[in-house]
């Protein structure tokens, strides 16, 4: 899609061509001496990122990296990775954020995946680190963060000149791959380019972003939510902070302190955020909004974030081969207690540049408005591809650039895209599709409900039934029959989980999203034939 194409939306279409490299070099010279990252105690500058991205570009080529090579990284967020990513763009390489909760053998597949003949990894990580260099099939070279480690990252830096070495790039260049959460099967590594990023970081100004924000991400650096926040922050020559470790009384503590202006969380941290002790006295008033998504929200715990924080709420929708949010609930939707309610339970409208569709899956033929089917979204956001999987990257990418994003759903008359479920999560029971959203939606209102997953299992007389995992509130959790009863009354009866359990903890990923796939496996739920389908290519 050329810029003329992105529906008219000139901030977009004037700055798709901007690179990673000329962000920090802009910044710098503008604004040299205001904080651009800011981590536990330390402050990091605007001129010192781009000196030190530039020691690292100098010592990243000594180390014969060069354009289009790989260099991974595994840790907790942190400055090194922001260095990374800026140092990679001035020397054409790409960056890898490895997820760190990764077991070592699943580590180790992806760094075999993408690659990589360099890993840098911060000292708490030390131990998997050397274990994936011992037992790579290739060469790899390590360098460690904070440490006093033979191949320490502060001395290698030091040993280079903070020369620039000018590099940027062009528009369709790889800058990110970053590897897929792995909630329907293996990670594939998302080619994400300078342009793509581009066109996620100029939405930011929808969210009430300029120089003078200051954002805060707790969201990891190896998921897109993470690193496009700090991005956006980068992009305006504004501040972020960088929140490793999610403590919700912290977090508290740090909105209030630091007048922070525009946060990101996932439903969970949102959840966790107000139930804490006193959440709802603090002050709150540098608020500008709240951005939220990766997973889905229960209108119960929206309306509890409102109520909280006082500012407008932005919900968005996305995935990691969209470089994050292209579809919006913005805060004016949010009505609670009026007519539009309703919409609380939507993921929103696209932006302007982003072309929706919603397709039956089976035949890519286009559906009305409120009939479920797959979501497709076209946009400059979208990806280039998945790295050396051109089965993978033809199946979800139609040759006139459509993403087939797996996810199921339907718009209203209005354009408002309410999402189903991935469709690979639909339950098909006794001939009747239950998307789990629905009955999850039923179950967390009841008061005794602290979260809730909902999952198909095999039955021999229905084919699939539904089944509710749920936590209680304050570890006490209502009974089976109670919770039926409960949702007997704004169900239909085919929809009513058939078993419900009570389980202390759901398995997610690192940004929320309940681990769907394996529920199934942990309940014994055979692969179904919806599973099984790659759909075919829609309209051309």
């Amino acid at each position: 899609m050329t810029p003329s194409a992105l529906g008219g939306d000139s901030d977009i279409a004037a700055t798709v061509g901007v690179r990673v490299a000329d962000v920090i070099r802009r910044a710098a010279r503008r604004r040299p001496g205001f904080v651009a990252l800011r981590h536990n105690d330390h402050a990091l500058t605007y001129a010192e990122l781009d000196e030190r991205s530039n020691r690292l570009a100098q010592a990243l080529l000594g180390s014969g990296i060069g354009r289009g090579t790989r260099v991974a990284y595994l840790g907790r967020s942190a400055p090194e990775v922001i260095e990374l990513l800026f140092a990679a763009s001035k020397i054409g390489a790409v960056i890898v954020p490895l997820n760190w909760r990764l077991s070592q053998r699943e580590l180790a597949g992806v760094l075999q995946d993408s690659h990589a003949p360099l890993l840098i990894a911060d000292a708490a990580h030390l131990q998997t680190a050397e274990a994936l260099r011992a037992d790579a099939s290739r060469p790899l070279a390590l360098r460690v963060v904070g440490s006093e480690h033979p191949d320490a990252y502060e001395p290698w830096l030091g040993a280079h000149d903070a020369v620039d070495p000018g590099g940027r790039g062009d528009p369709s260049d790889v800058i990110v791959q970053m590897y897929t959460s792995g909630t329907t099967g293996v990670p594939k590594g998302v080619l994400t380019t300078h342009r793509n990023l581009a066109a996620a970081a100029a939405t930011s100004s929808r969210w009430g972003f300029d120089p003078y924000t200051v954002s805060l991400t707790p969201l990891p650096l190896f998921h897109i939510g993470g690193i496009g926040w700090v991005y956006c922050g980068l992009w305006h020559g504004a501040t972020t902070i960088l929140v490793s470790e999610f403590h919700a009384h912290q977090v508290l503590d740090t909105l209030e302190r630091a007048r922070v202006t525009n946060p990101i969380f996932v439903p969970t941290m949102l959840q966790m955020l107000t139930a804490a002790p006193g959440a709802a006295e603090r002050d709150y008033s540098a608020l500008r909004s709240i951005v939220y998504g990766a997973s889905p929200m229960t209108t119960t715990a929206l309306r509890a974030a409102l109520s909280t924080f006082g500012c407008p709420m932005i919900g968005l929708y996305g995935l990691t081969e969209t470089t994050g949010g292209v579809v919006h609930l913005d805060g004016d939707d949010h009505d609670t207690d009026g007519p539009r309610q309703h919409l609380l339970r939507s993921a929103g409208r696209p932006y302007e540049w982003v072309e929706l569709r919603i397709v039956e899956p089976y035949s890519g033929e286009d559906l009305p408005a409120h009939t479920v089917g797959e979501v497709w979204l076209r946009a400059p956001n979208v990806m280039s591809g998945y790295f050396n999987r051109p089965i993978d990257t033809a199946a979800a990418l139609t040759a006139d650039g459509w993403l087939r994003t797996g996810d199921g759903g339907y718009v209203d008359d209005e354009g408002y895209l309410f999402l189903t479920d991935r469709v690979k999560d639909m339950i098909v029971s006794g001939g009747e599709n239950v998307y789990p959203i629905e009955v999850e939606e039923v179950l967390a209102q009841h008061p005794g409900v602290a979260d809730v997953a909902v999952i198909g299992v095999p039955d021999e007389h229905w084919g699939e039934a539904v089944k509710a995992l749920v936590i209680g509130r304050d570890g006490h959790a209502p009974s089976q029959a109670d919770l039926i009863e409960f949702a007997r009354v704004r169900l239909a009866g085919y929809k009513l989980p058939r078993s419900i359990e009570l389980v202390d903890n759901l398995p997610r990923t690192p940004t929320g999203k309940v681990l769907k796939r394996e529920l199934r496996e942990r309940y014994g739920s055979a692969r179904s034939r919806h599973e099984q389908i790659t759909p075919r290519a829609g309209p051309r």
